[in-house]
């Protein structure tokens, strides 16, 4: 598989790695040659210094033989003219683009896509604030995806006490109280396990759980949270993302919303129908107290400095907020965050590598999250009729050590699998993988070559 990427951001290079790393042919376009050099100096990728939206510069890239094009500068335009000329010039290559303004996305209802050659646009604001609201919904979990159109959550949560502490895998069901419930993953020590029957919870575990959505909150109590409804909310940073958030929440919580531009609360003032538009810096300790930041229940950092997010985070907690979200983009930043106390983040970026990397897997991927940063990935695939997982019980797969079939879903049924469960032709299976093992997964995913 051949992939180009323009754009040698945090994104690009985030998805650069991760495919060289698969042994995926990767080419990488930038106008920066400190961006491109960063990528080359830690990458086995190729690199062409020029701009994307250059087709020239594309046909130099290889643009005929790519199988995936992919626009993630910091320009939706010329995203936009990149994958414009790709479908031009290698009209079987699949177009991805980076795409933030809706006015592109929903002009002449939505089909400026098609216009423009376009075959995904990837919005990863509209994926933190879907993120940030999943985490309002189930407070105190660290991480949380959908997965089988809503009806599976998968959950990060991080005990601290409860009767889940020392019980192994083979009784956690019982302890859980739910039957439907699989412990996926658990990270201990920065280390990521794939459990067995003979693993136990330790206190401080990241435990990764997936079970039926209306189950969540009991799981999570079990596991030793306590379920704190949210209904106030501050929000630091009136950007595009806050804004989106506060339109998003106003309706069925109490919205706070502060920013440090007296234009842009204006602005933010008009465009808002419920929300308390404030002005003021966030990092403004008697602000914060005026406003009874010890009331909030969530106090999101969504400005578009990380240092800034970061700081006001850490005052909200200290101040008696319920819980603090952090806005990051550096995937650097991800541990020293989570170090100083502060472990629900979400990522602009960190979203569009996800809702990216469905499009780079080979087999018919629905969607696709990382976890632990990229050390393992949750694949939501359909088996395809002539795969090598189809017909057989799970048991017999011969699945890699550190890949884990956590759901199967059959017309409207979603089944949690044993060893016996066999997979058949359209069920939609949601696998995890480590890292190290997606292209077996991937090859089992994939049709067999002599079905043509």
């Amino acid at each position: 598989m051949k992939i180009i990427i323009i754009g040698a951001g945090e994104v690009g290079f985030h998805i650069a790695k991760r495919l060289a790393s698969e042994a995926k042919e990767v080419v990488v376009v930038d106008n920066s040659p400190r961006a491109l050099k960063r990528i080359s100096e830690g990458v086995d990728v190729q690199t062409i210094e020029g701009s994307g939206s250059n087709p020239a510069v594309l046909e130099d890239a290889g643009i005929r033989d790519a199988d995936i094009m992919l626009a993630v500068t910091d320009s939706d335009e010329i995203n936009i003219v990149a994958c414009t000329f790709a479908a031009a010039l290698a009209p079987g290559a699949v177009t991805l683009a980076r795409i933030r303004k809706d006015e592109y996305l929903h002009f002449q209802e939505g089909r400026a896509l098609e216009m423009l050659g376009i075959a995904k646009a990837i919005n990863p604001d509209v994926e933190v604030v879907r993120t940030i609201e999943r985490l309002i919904d189930i407070p105190g979990a660290e991480e949380i995806s959908d997965f089988a159109g809503g009806r599976i959550k998968f959950v990060g949560y991080r005990v601290a006490g409860g009767p889940a502490v020392g019980v192994g895998m083979v009784d956690i069901r019982s302890v859980l109280g739910v039957a439907d419930v699989i412990i996926a993953a658990i990270v201990r020590d920065d280390q990521l396990i794939i459990p067995s029957g003979g693993d136990v919870i330790e206190n401080g575990d990241l435990v990764y759980f997936v079970c039926f959505a209306e189950h969540t909150r009991l799981v999570m109590q079990r596991l030793g949270c306590p379920m704190r409804q949210v209904r106030n909310v501050m929000i630091i940073g009136g950007g595009d993302i806050g804004l989106r958030l506060a339109r998003s929440l106003e309706d069925r919580l109490h919205v706070k919303l502060v920013d440090i531009d007296p234009d842009r609360c204006q602005e933010l003032a008009q465009e808002l129908r419920k929300t308390l538009v404030l002005l003021g810096d966030g990092r403004d300790q008697d602000l914060l107290a005026e406003e009874n930041i010890q009331d909030m229940d969530m106090a999101i950092s969504l400005t578009g400095d990380e240092e800034t997010n970061i700081l006001t985070a850490l005052l909200c907690r200290r101040l008696g907020a319920g819980k603090a979200v952090t806005r990051i983009n550096k995937f650097a930043y991800f541990n020293l965050v989570r170090a100083v106390g502060i472990e629900q983040i979400v990522s602009p970026r960190l979203a569009a590598v996800n809702s990216i990397l469905q499009y780079m897997r080979k087999g018919k991927v629905l969607s696709a999250t990382t976890i632990k940063g990229d050390e393992a990935e949750a694949l939501e695939a359909v088996a395809l009729a002539h795969s090598d997982i189809v017909g057989k019980a799970i048991r017999d797969l011969n699945l890699p050590r550190g890949a884990l079939i956590l759901s199967i879903q059959r017309g409207d049924e979603v089944l949690f699998p044993t060893g016996d469960s066999v997979i058949m032709p359209d069920d939609r299976i949601l696998i995890l993988s480590t890292r190290r093992n997606i292209p077996r997964v991937e090859k089992s995913l994939t049709v067999k070559l002599e079905f043509f």
